[in-house]
């Protein structure tokens, strides 16, 4: 197993925001978190990448425990975090949020050859490659935050709700990228309202309530469950 949250409870101060959480994350594998708002989705990946830390429990990344790590750390070891609503710097430009993406790297051949795989990728990030990235469509600055994530080489990709806010159209892009990225092999943790979305892209799906997994299992099995499709996918 590449990833694993085992047992993990967080607070935020005495307010409890997952309990007893275990998931588990084969590698090439995308692994959809479904919940209602508030159900410990975000937390979960924010446990995952060191922002919070867990008052039980562990995060195991390739067989070692990094639940006390920092974020840097984190991101080093080859886990990238796409947060909610995208925060790319909106001051610089295109092409420098990208190079942010690969601070911590030093092999700038390979550096160079991910900064024109993105863009061959995200064709749009190209052709606005010298404008400031506050300045962007929505959909254009979740493009960004994304390629700024893979700049990083990661070997898991965290992303929060990638869909927020975003047009029909651009949402199926940015879907389109997920599959892509699955197909060579990508390991993603995927949180999304959209749970239709989500598990039309994951091989494994968690639903999360009031902090605690409710239901796990394949992807397809729960588009099919009676009380997922009636709470989840406005299916009677």
């Amino acid at each position: 197993m590449l990833l694993k949250v085992e047992n993990a409870s967080v607070y935020y101060d005495k307010v409890e925001a997952i309990r007893n959480v275990t998931i588990e994350v084969p590698k090439g594998q995308v692994i959809a978190l479904i919940g209602a708002n508030g159900a410990g989705k975000s937390t979960t990946l924010r446990l995952i990448s060191g922002l919070v830390r867990p008052r039980t429990g562990q995060v195991i990344f390739d067989g070692h425990p990094i639940h006390e790590m920092d974020p840097e750390d984190i991101s080093h070891i080859g886990i990238a975090h796409v947060p909610e609503g995208r925060r790319v710097f909106p001051q610089m430009s295109v092409l420098e949020n990208l190079e942010m993406g690969a601070y911590l790297r030093r092999d700038t051949p390979a550096i160079n050859r991910d900064m024109e795989g993105m863009f061959h990728r995200f064709p749009r990030l190209k052709e606005r490659r010298t404008q400031a990235a506050g300045t962007m469509s929505g959909g254009e600055q979740q493009m960004l935050a994304m390629a700024r994530a893979l700049m990083s080489a990661p070997r898991v990709v965290l992303m929060d709700e990638p869909s927020l806010g975003l047009s029909p159209v651009m949402c199926q892009e940015i879907a389109q990228v997920i599959r892509e990225l699955h197909q060579e092999g990508r390991t993603i943790v995927l949180v999304e309202q959209n749970a239709r979305l989500a598990l039309a892209l994951a091989q494994t799906g968690y639903v999360l309530e009031t902090g605690r997994v409710a239901l796990h299992g394949s992807a397809e099995d729960l588009s099919t469950d009676d009380a997922v499709r009636r709470t989840y996918l406005g299916i009677d």
